[in-house]
């Protein structure tokens, strides 16, 4: 078998670069961000429920994320957990904007310089208590909380619509 390299120069170059950078921005099939979200009341501490795990996140309990506003109008973002076998805290400190306009819950969100990911809020309590948060496709998923027990109402609520949009919730990593 022959295998080919193909090499590609100039504007098509960048422009597949391009589409590589936006293509972590997008959201999964089906996931609609929440609209007349206020950023204020997002602020604060939420502490992670439920996960779909990644190499990023394995082994940590007591998972939070922390937001806040930093100067220059992006959203400060560190986000915690502890290592279950050594005990150690584990901090990651990065930031957030706004993908398009900001009453629309879908942030790009950086911890390694000038590489992006998306952060979908997709189901927000009216009184910001919950929210459903997606990446980019059905690989990423978490359910947050102000506090660290929720209702069954709120978790079954939560796997039934993962499920309608084609997360894979029996692989959920549940932490409260």
């Amino acid at each position: 078998m022959r295998l080919s390299r193909i090499t590609v120069k100039g504007p098509a170059c960048g422009l597949l670069f391009l589409f590589a950078l936006s293509a972590c921005t997008g959201m999964p099939e089906g996931v609609e961000p929440v609209t007349d979200f206020d950023t204020s009341r997002y602020l604060g501490t939420w502490h992670e429920i439920a996960r779909l795990d990644h190499s990023f996140e394995r082994g940590l309990v007591d998972v939070k994320a922390e937001y806040g506003l930093r100067d220059d109008g992006a959203v400060r973002v560190t986000n915690s957990g502890t290592d279950s076998e050594t005990g150690e805290r584990k901090v990651a400190e990065g930031h957030a904007k706004f993908v398009g306009d900001e009453s629309t819950a879908h942030l790009k969100v950086s911890f390694f310089g000038p590489f992006y990911g998306s952060y979908v809020v997709f189901e927000l309590d009216p009184d910001y208590q919950y929210a459903f948060v997606a990446g980019y496709n059905t690989n990423y998923l978490w359910l947050l909380a102000r506090e660290t027990e929720i209702s069954d109402d709120i978790r079954t609520r939560f796997t039934d619509r993962a499920r309608a949009l084609d997360f894979a919730v029996d692989e959920l990593v549940w932490l409260h």
